[in-house]
């Protein structure tokens, strides 16, 4: 076997510091995947899984906004919802008086006071369709009667994401026909008109009662639409998260051979650095 001393080459170490650096980045990554818990932190880590992760990442991001959509939707259409509840009321209650205002027995001034009643609740429903308001769009005074509103509620921009809904008027004048009113008004302050007042308080009964499962029908929707998206994007997140979490107990176990590596080739690049003092025992 030959000897080769060399001072100004010395290979052996050479070799053990370049496969000690190589341990050192592995060290300092599994460093890096241990303690956030995430496999992949940079592209450098694995650039097929760090693209792959990014688009699911992107996917789940949109879905949960497209969830927030939805019951952003259902909010608002629970806020129409409410007010129409409350404009029935007010209709059962005119439909009593205008039952009352019919009957023979009452004399002009009760018609009289029974009419003043009927008008204040007539105001009382047109305040409803002017104040009822969801971030700061009326909902009631048929703004969103004829084209509606959009809600956003897939990832796409094509219609199959969007849902459209009608929300319908409601006051005096949408609910009645111009026809029977008197000074925007209607009136009970004669029999002849009360009755009159029966048909016409009751069809508008019968209308708002149409309406108001119409926005029934598009609350569940929605409903169901969240809760496909909240499944939708747990899968997707359950996906994402193979690719990039860190299997713990596998990276660990990496980590513990990396430090043996470490601690060995830091041993053997000490004893690869004391070969050029064999030289100086050639020289003695």
């Amino acid at each position: 076997m030959s000897l080769n001393f060399s001072v100004n080459n010395n290979a052996s170490a050479a070799s053990i510091l370049s496969n000690l650096q190589y341990v050192n980045n592995e060290i300092n990554t599994s460093y890096q995947q241990l303690s956030t818990g995430n496999r992949i932190n940079s592209a450098a880590d694995d650039p097929a899984g760090y693209a792959i992760a990014q688009q699911m990442t992107a996917q789940v991001n949109a879905l949960n906004q497209a969830i927030q959509n939805a019951q952003n939707g259902i909010s608002m259409l629970q806020t129409a919802s409410g007010a129409m509840n409350q404009v029935t009321s007010i209709l059962q209650t005119m439909n009593t008086l205008a039952v009352e205002a019919a009957n023979g027995t009452e004399n002009s001034t009760d018609l009289s006071n029974l009419d003043q009643e009927f008008i204040a609740l007539q105001n009382q429903i047109n305040n409803i369709a002017s104040q009822t308001k969801f971030n700061t769009m009326t909902l009631l005074d048929g703004s969103f009667a004829s084209s509606g509103v959009v809600f956003q509620i897939n990832t796409d921009s094509t219609t199959n994401s969007q849902l459209t809904v009608t929300i319908a008027a409601v006051s005096i004048g949408a609910l009645f026909s111009s026809a029977v009113l008197s000074g925007g008004y209607l009136h009970i302050t004669s029999q002849t008109l009360a009755q009159q007042a029966i048909s016409v308080v009751q069809a508008a009964i019968t209308s708002l009662s149409a309406y108001q499962a119409q926005v029934g029908a598009v609350e569940d929707q929605l409903n169901y639409t969240v809760s496909n998206l909240q499944n939708t994007a747990d899968n997707l997140q359950n996906a994402e998260s193979t690719i990039t979490n860190t299997d713990m107990a596998k990276a660990y176990t990496e980590f513990s051979q990396q430090q043996v590596l470490q601690q060995v080739g830091l041993a053997m690049l000490a004893q690869a650095d004391q070969q050029p003092d064999a030289i100086l025992k050639l020289l003695q």
